[in-house]
């Protein structure tokens, strides 16, 4: 039998990333503080409120790819600027892949790659431009990855939010090259990107969800 989670496992998911990020907002917006206005801990954690309560009070009957498109919408209806539209454009892309009642490994990889695709559309950003893509890319292609060679979603989810964090931690070494931080030039080295951090965050407690699942 394929492994597969349900409305109650996503809203997991989602609920433990957004404790992560509620326990880190004042290190998020310490590195936010270094080249942006300082404030994207506290915009981040405000977004997954919003996303947590959305999932959270979805209808039972509502399918996830139309779970997850609302709740992006109302993500991106939250007033936090370009860090909550490009999550809500991702929750909202994920929504894109037709998904039913139930997710198994496969679909969930192609969940988080039209997601990814979503935001792809909305920022020039590209890994290596000190962004929250430094993240999410590596992310969500490991995920594919491990789900193409048969691992469990646990054990993708796992590979992904390790991916995640290291491309997170890559960008000490970075020069910002897009938004207003690229203005700082080579001031903005030895600081790990607020966004990417964030991702890091996101998959790391998607992938703490699902390890708890796979144990109870």
């Amino acid at each position: 039998m394929k492994e597969c989670i349900s409305r109650t496992e996503l809203g997991r998911m989602f609920a433990d990333a957004a404790q992560l990020i509620r326990n880190q907002n004042e290190i998020l917006s310490q590195l936010d503080s270094q080249c942006g206005d300082g404030d994207h801990g506290t915009t981040m954690m405000r977004a997954m409120e919003v996303l947590e309560d959305a999932i959270g009070s979805s209808p039972i009957d509502r399918d996830l790819s139309e779970t997850l498109r609302q709740a992006g919408w109302s993500v991106m209806g939250a007033d936090g600027g370009a860090s909550s539209a490009l999550l809500g454009s991702f929750i909202t892309g994920m929504g894109d892949t037709e998904l039913g009642g139930a997710v198994d490994c496969a679909a969930l990889a192609k969940c988080l790659a039209t997601g990814l695709q979503s935001v792809q559309k909305r920022t020039k950003a590209r890994p290596g431009d000190k962004t929250m893509m430094d993240a999410l890319v590596p992310a969500v292609e490991t995920f594919g990855a491990a789900a193409a060679s048969g691992k469990s979603i646990s054990e993708a989810m796992n590979d992904a939010a390790a991916a995640a964090e290291a491309g997170a931690a890559s960008t000490k070494s970075l020069v910002a090259r897009h938004g207003r931080a690229k203005y700082l030039g080579e001031k903005t080295l030895g600081y790990a990107d607020a966004g990417a951090t964030s991702m890091a965050l996101l998959f790391r407690g998607f992938s703490v969800a699902l390890a708890a699942v796979k144990e109870s």
